[in-house]
């Protein structure tokens, strides 16, 4: 396994992946992880829900793609697949009564992408969970699973192993993403 800080600098979202499906004992390793994000008043207001079913997770890359703005669906080509075949599908959601609800759902996208990468599985974070689950649609799901309606979309990852044509790249770190404010104040 590679060091925490050399995950933290290397993860990179992977776009393409090859047809294997996520083990089970990578995908409890990972889901281990995000339970363990740190969460507001360890309140724990998210809901991990996990999807290895090609169709189920077809449907929902589909469904996810309806949200897309009409300018950009127009420049896509038709068979975009906006969760890039990938074989497991994570959305998490968290309660919206909680004041932390945003920040500890995304604490657990956090722990699930930087948990997946330390196992050599790709991941990337795909928007658009917030209006599906905010749409009537998304309302009735969370009835049928038995979920409060207070639960809305933080996001989703798609995890998988990254194809074979996939290369690490370099960041490129803006120079002022950092600002040293003791010699300002």
């Amino acid at each position: 396994m590679q060091s925490t800080i050399d995950i933290l600098k290397t993860r990179r979202s992977v776009k393409k992946f090859n047809d294997k499906k996520v083990s089970k004992d990578d995908l409890e390793n990972i889901l281990s992880a995000a339970v363990n994000a740190p969460t507001g008043m360890n309140a724990q207001s998210p809901k991990i829900l996990v999807i290895q079913r090609k169709d189920i997770i077809e449907r929902f890359s589909k469904w996810n793609k309806s949200f897309y703005p009409e300018e950009l669906q127009s420049q896509l080509p038709v068979d975009f697949d906006p969760f890039y075949n990938a074989s497991t599908l994570i959305i998490v959601l968290a309660d919206k009564t909680f004041n932390t609800y945003v920040e500890d759902g995304s604490l657990v996208i956090g722990n699930i992408l930087n948990a997946a990468s330390s196992l050599g599985i790709g991941s990337c974070w795909i928007h658009r969970a917030k209006e599906e689950f905010d749409s009537l649609q998304g309302k009735e799901l969370l009835k049928v699973w038995n979920l409060s309606e207070n639960y809305v979309g933080i996001g989703h990852v798609v995890l998988g192993y990254p194809s074979d044509d996939f290369k690490l790249t370099d960041k490129k770190i803006k120079d002022d993403f950092i600002v040293y404010l003791d010699d300002i104040i």
